[in-house]
């Protein structure tokens, strides 16, 4: 039995430095490049959040709805290595997750609004009723140890069947439109199911596609 926060961990181990998410808005001009150290950081706290601050553990449910995104990933990723059970359309859970334009589509009595920031600062307002994430996830420890996580084993085989079926290996670096990508399954578990890294591309431009690929040193690419 495996589970995503442990491929996650496997992929990190191998070497915490080489860049594992990067991502680029061609609409706002952002770049944020995050290192497998950086990303695990980011996971680990979305974890305590939930296990120390919210009281959630294996097998309760988190709604998240978010579109593709380096913070999207962290919260992801996060509810997985919790061993939550992730519904990525709005309905009955324990936990939420959204933007602040989908604020009214969160019912749980935990609520957590993104602003999707490039440097992961705070929102400058919060509607009554709900929580910051980049302003809660700081104050919680950048290691998690929480119970384990074994019955994870049909989504990391979707992801390592996903990957094989899009030909990824461990030394790829692939860039994903993620317009037309938007399933986590393809952006964000497939690439780690086998170790590789990603270029998340929101808004892109493909005109500068070519040149993206050249200057990321990218492999593989998923845009059509």
């Amino acid at each position: 039995m495996t589970s995503v926060g442990a491929r996650l961990a496997a992929t990190i181990a191998q070497d915490p430095t080489r860049p594992l998410v990067t991502w680029y808005d061609d609409g706002s001009g952002e770049r944020t490049e995050l290192s497998g150290a950086t990303l695990g950081n980011w996971v680990a706290k979305t974890a305590n959040l939930l296990v120390d601050g919210v009281g959630v553990g294996p097998g309760e449910r988190a709604v998240i709805l978010l579109p593709p995104h380096w913070q999207s990933a962290a919260v992801l990723l996060g509810a997985w290595s919790a061993g939550l059970v992730v519904t990525l359309v709005p309905g009955p859970g324990e936990v939420g997750f959204t933007t602040v334009e989908r604020a009214a589509e969160l019912t749980q009595p935990e609520r957590y609004l993104l602003g999707l920031h490039p440097l992961g600062l705070p929102l400058r307002e919060v509607p009554a009723g709900y929580l910051d994430y980049a302003a809660e996830v700081r104050t919680f420890g950048d290691r998690f140890a929480g119970p384990p996580v074994d019955d994870q084993d049909d989504l990391v085989a979707a992801a390592t069947d996903r990957a094989a079926a899009l030909g990824l290996g461990p030394s790829d670096r692939v860039l994903v439109d993620v317009a037309r990508h938007p399933d986590p399954l393809d952006w964000l578990l497939a690439p780690l199911s086998v170790g590789a890294s990603t270029v998340l591309c929101g808004q892109l431009d493909r005109s500068l596609l070519a040149k993206r690929a050249q200057t990321e040193r990218v492999s593989r690419i998923l845009a059509g």
